[in-house]
């Protein structure tokens, strides 16, 4: 597994973490590797993610809202929503990730941590967002 892909795996765990404790998200990205990763230090890259996410939470989450046909935020799985605002934040602030590479990574993120129509639920999201505001090429 890739490092990136590890990355955004650890960065899906803090969130979740965050979401259900409400607990501050820093603390919870050092709790979480000293009791799951100890022998693999700071990941800047996650750390990126998951601060972005939080900074740009609200900018985030309208998207997924406006371009999830009914589909409030709140009734989507804490999984699914917090892969899509970890896709969006990709898309819309790291410039070094090829769109292309955010939306597989966070289609095997859904198909590997969601449902069984996670996958889909989040492509079809990323989709409309990718063509209506990113309209970066894939």
């Amino acid at each position: 597994m890739g490092k990136r892909r590890r990355s955004r795996e650890f960065a899906l765990q803090v969130l979740y973490q965050f979401e259900i404790t409400k607990q501050n998200a820093l603390q919870a990205m050092v709790q979480l590797r000293e009791n799951f990763m100890p022998e693999e230090g700071e990941d800047e890259f996650a750390k990126q993610i998951v601060l972005g996410v939080m900074e740009h939470q609200r900018e985030i989450d309208r998207l997924i809202e406006e371009r999830s046909e009914h589909w409030r935020l709140d009734r989507m799985t804490i999984v699914d929503r917090n892969i899509l605002r970890i896709a969006i934040f990709e898309l819309l602030y790291c410039s070094e990730v090829p769109p292309k590479v955010t939306l597989n990574e966070a289609i095997d993120l859904g198909k590997r941590y969601g449902s069984e129509e996670s996958g889909n639920f989040i492509n079809g999201i990323l989709d409309r967002i990718q063509n209506e505001v990113i309209q970066k090429p894939l």
